[in-house]
């Protein structure tokens, strides 16, 4: 990962200029010794020569120190998987303790410092205690805020509104949740429909393949909505069996017909866990197990693709992975798979599948798995 390398850069910087070490001394006013040492490393050039160094280069400060402020879409990715799988087989002290050195480093990253949110958000429940899980969340709803104050890139400061609002959700902190997005998701704001108009304006000035794009994410993203909403409404309605069976019902023919299953199995997963877990609460054994099939399915669909999330389309969906590479990170799995499969294999271990334990074909499902690699 990155460094300062001021000495490499002042024997390189000093070598494609073809000056002396003494030329160098003279120049800054300080002896040959000094430069020597600079470009050993024994010491630092102090600072209030950098300036005087850069110019006689032409080099900003940055350049000649090797610090970059600015990462690129394709270094966050890759600083994300790195501390991804630390968190899953390291100590979860020493790598939090190492991202926030690069939060410090790229603090006007903005783009990183989001990533940096999101991998603390996807791992805090690895700290050893509760109250090491609260602080932790406290460092991404403050960093939230920083983003939101600082940063000028609206797809950044729009998607770090909901990432705030999911710490503070975490912290037990309803009201700011619903300070911070009750207005902005309502769904009659005429910014809702700024998808549609987007499309309207490609299709009329004539670029079709980006209106195409365009509508089969949003109809992509529509399902996902849809599908987690659903499973959202299930798990409030738990104790009543007659509101959820319809949209259980219902999420089953649509998942069916847009293939969910293969597309995005993670998602159909989750909802199909939550379908177990409401047959089992209401001693509908059969049901039950068929949706704790179905959920094992989705798993073995997901880790057989060799990845975490790994966006794909179809027949259907033709330009998913184009709209895909064109998000930062979208692609990306957001925690390590070991770490996700060491939790899913523990998802029949609730108190609530006791009412199964008895069932051959449970025991077959829980099998399987446990097969799962």
């Amino acid at each position: 990962m990155d460094k300062l390398n001021i000495a490499e850069n002042i024997v390189r910087l000093r070598q494609q200029k073809r000056v002396t070490q003494e030329r160098l001394a003279q120049f800054v006013g300080v002896t040959k010794a000094a430069v020597s040492k600079w470009e050993t490393g024994q010491s630092m050039p102090d600072i209030i020569i950098l300036p005087m160094l850069a110019a006689f280069f032409d080099v900003t400060v940055d350049e000649l120190i090797g610090y970059v402020p600015q990462l690129s879409k394709e270094q966050i990715q890759k600083w994300y998987q790195q501390f991804a799988q630390k968190f899953a087989g390291g100590s979860f002290e020493e790598v939090f303790a190492e991202t926030q050195s690069y939060v410090k480093k790229y603090y006007s990253c903005y783009p990183f410092l989001f990533q940096a949110c999101v991998l603390w958000l996807n791992h805090f429940m690895l700290a050893e205690d509760r109250q090491r899980q609260f602080e932790v969340l406290e460092a991404i709803a403050g960093l939230c805020g920083h983003i939101r104050e600082n940063c000028r890139d609206v797809r950044i400061t729009d998607d770090v509104v909901a990432l705030q609002a999911l710490a503070h959700l975490q912290l037990g902190r309803t009201d700011e949740v619903i300070e911070s997005l009750e207005e902005i998701t309502r769904p009659n704001r005429l910014l809702g429909q700024s998808g549609i108009i987007l499309m309207q304006a490609y299709k009329a000035s004539g670029e079709t393949h980006k209106a195409e794009s365009f509508m089969q994410a949003t109809m992509y993203q529509g399902l996902q909505s849809l599908v987690g909403t659903a499973t959202e409404y299930i798990s409030m309605h738990m104790d009543d069996l007659a509101a959820c069976e319809p949209t259980i019902e219902r999420i089953g023919q649509v998942e069916e017909i847009y293939h969910l299953g293969k597309l995005n199995p993670n998602l159909i997963a989750g909802f199909e866990y939550q379908a177990t877990i409401c047959y089992a609460v209401h001693g509908e054994k059969e049901q039950a197990l068929v949706h704790a099939s179905r959920y094992v399915c989705c798993l073995r669909e997901l880790f057989s693709s060799g990845g975490i999330l790994l966006l794909h389309g179809d027949e259907y969906f033709t330009q998913l992975e184009e709209w895909c590479r064109q998000e930062e990170g979208a692609a990306e799995a957001p925690r390590d798979r070991q770490l996700v499969l060491e939790e899913v294999k523990k998802s029949f271990d609730s108190p609530v599948f006791a009412g199964l334990e008895g069932e051959p074909r449970f025991r077959e499902i829980k099998e399987e798995l446990g097969r799962l690699k």
